[in-house]
Order: C-alpha cells, then sequence, then structure tokens
C-alpha cells in the first residue's frame, strides 16, 4: 500500500515508517522542515511538504494514498484546548476524504484518562468528546466513520513507548531526577503505567494496517502496568540517586506538566489485538531499558 503517514519522523512515526518499507510498502511521509524531509528521503520514503495547521496539505496527502496513519499531534500543554481544536480540524479534513472508499485510516491515541481501578481493555470507549477535550475527541470522531466507508483504527499506545533514544515522559523523568538529586513517584508509588517498546509498538501498527477490520481499538501495550515506584526506582538507580515519595500535594510542584499524567494510574491490557493481529512484544521491559541505558541522552552521558 502508499500509505501517508504524519509525524513519519517523529520518534514512533520514523520506527512505523522504517516497519512498513521493511515489508514492502511505501510511505509518503509528511515534513514540516527540511531536516525532517532529509531524514524521510534517506530512508526511501517519498516526501510530502506541509503541516498539522495547514489542512490542506493533509486532504492532498491522504487523496493521493491508499492509506493514512495519522501520528502527529500538538503536544502544547499551555494551551490543550487549542490542541484539541487543531487535532479535530486535521482528523476531520483526512476522514472526509476518505469517507466511501473502504481505505484505511490509523490514528494515534492514548490511554491516559482511564483510572477504572482495573485494566483498560480494547472494548472501553475514549471518555473524550468535542473538539477541546483531550485530542478533540478525535478517537470517537474517527472510529465514527467506520459507518461512512473508513476503515477506521484507533491506536492506543502506552503512556511510555520506551527505547533508546527516546524523549517522551520516561526521558523527562529522567531529566527531573537529575535536576532535584532523587528519583520522585507521587504518594505510596502504586499507580502504574503500561509501556511497550518502540519496535512492538512499529510492528503493531503495520499489523493493525494490514489486517484490523474498521471500528477498531488495539492497545500498543507490552507490560499492563509498571507501578510508578519501579520506575523511580530504576531511574534512581541508574542515576546512582535516592528514590523518594513525593506528596500528592507538591507533585506540580516537582513534576509540572507531567503530574497530570505520572499521577494517573493507566493500567491497560492488550489481550485481545494480540489475539487479533497475531501481535506478540518481543523487546525488552521499560525497567531493562532504563538499567541498559537507554535514556543515557537524557541523562546526559
Amino acid at each position: 500500500m502508499r500509505v501517508f503517514i504524519t509525524g513519519a519522523s517523529g520518534w514512533i512515526g520514523s520506527a512505523v515508517t522504517d516497519e512498513l518499507l521493511a515489508y514492502d510498502h511505501q510511505v509518503l511521509g509528511l515534513a514540516r522542515s527540511e531536516e525532517s524531509a532529509a531524514a524521510l528521503e534517506a530512508k526511501g520514503a517519498e516526501v510530502h511538504r506541509g503541516s498539522l495547521d495547514d489542512v490542506d496539505s493533509l486532504i492532498a496527502g491522504a487523496k493521493a494514498a491508499d492509506a493514512v496513519i495519522h501520528l502527529a499531534f500538538k503536544h502544547d500543554f499551555t494551551d490543550y484546548a487549542a490542541a484539541g481544536r487543531s487535532e479535530r480540524a486535521a482528523v476531520e479534513g483526512m476522514l472526509d476524504v476518505l469517507a466511501g472508499s473502504d481505505r484505511p485510516f490509523l490514528l494515534a491515541s492514548g490511554l491516559a484518562g482511564a483510572d477504572l481501578g482495573r485494566a483498560l481493555t480494547e472494548d472501553d470507549a475514549s471518555p473524550f468528546h468535542g473538539p477541546e477535550s483531550l485530542r478533540g475527541g478525535s478517537e470517537n470522531l474517527a472510529l465514527e466513520y467506520a459507518e461512512r466507508g473508513v476503515r477506521s483504527v484507533a491506536l492506543r499506545f502506552a503512556p511510555t513507548v520506551h527505547g533508546t533514544g527516546d524523549h517522551g515522559f520516561t526521558a523527562r523523568l529522567v531529566q527531573i531526577a537529575q535536576e532535584h538529586g532523587d528519583a520522585g513517584y507521587i504518594g505510596d508509588g502504586s499507580h502504574r503505567w503500561a509501556a511497550v517498546h518502540r519496535a512492538d509498538a512499529a510492528r503493531l501498527v503495520r499489523l493493525a494496517l494490514e489486517k484490523a477490520p474498521a471500528g477498531s481499538r488495539v492497545h500498543a501495550v507490552g507490560e499492563e502496568g509498571v507501578p510508578t515506584r519501579d520506575i523511580a526506582a530504576a531511574i534512581g538507580a541508574y542515576l546512582g540517586v535516592p528514590t523518594v515519595s513525593v506528596p500528592p500535594a507538591e507533585a506540580e510542584a516537582r513534576f509540572t506538566w507531567l503530574a497530570r499524567f505520572f499521577g494517573h494510574d493507566v493500567h491497560a491490557s492488550s489481550a485481545r489485538t494480540r489475539e487479533l493481529l497475531g501481535w506478540e512484544p518481543t523487546g525488552p521491559t521499560l525497567l531493562e531499558d532504563i538499567a541498559g541505558g537507554a535514556y543515557a541522552a537524557a541523562a546526559g552521558r
């Protein structure tokens, strides 16, 4: 298939691009900078210039492809409502192009906001609706198009997609631990984070593109829930600093915007995804990656 990918040069997207190219798919990657364009061309992907704010460029990319994988998102935590509106406009524009074609539309979603007291499953609907909700309510919007002739699939990524060079949530936790001289967790540290290795996540995306039926939710989850105190302990051991409990009232002061995610219990199952796609994670665990130096760059080493 010829696949239009937004976020094709990003952390997850670059691994997805490599995975698709290795399996003889063609990649048309969105690029807003010369650096991103050069990185895509070096891999053997075709470049489509544009940005998330340029909906016309996204529509053109979707029209030119057999499938769309939407992985890009404006992570502006200073104005998340605006980021949600931008996301919804981008998703709606591409979905309207695909309506009635039965072409695949896969979009990145997440597991945040669950806190169900049990493992979130693929049957649990997203609680987010409307343009100013988390990610603009784009997961529910996309799945509605399954009844409008789009093979829409929600890719629910674990909060930490880890691996060497990761610059996401776990990398920030490493940096915060360095800044404070100790590795903190919130409260008793019983909150859990689902996790998945980057290579496993990329393979899941390819399998979902090839196999997932319209209206599917698939979970990129290798580990159902790693206690946050264990994450902090692994960071502390790697950095050689103590591990400490941070009272919930002080969490925002220490973790800033990350407190809203690190304090949530994001526990999720991928049992049905594994059965549906024949996917089995094989990469290192999160704690193995931390101990093995995957976050050396974040630690300045």
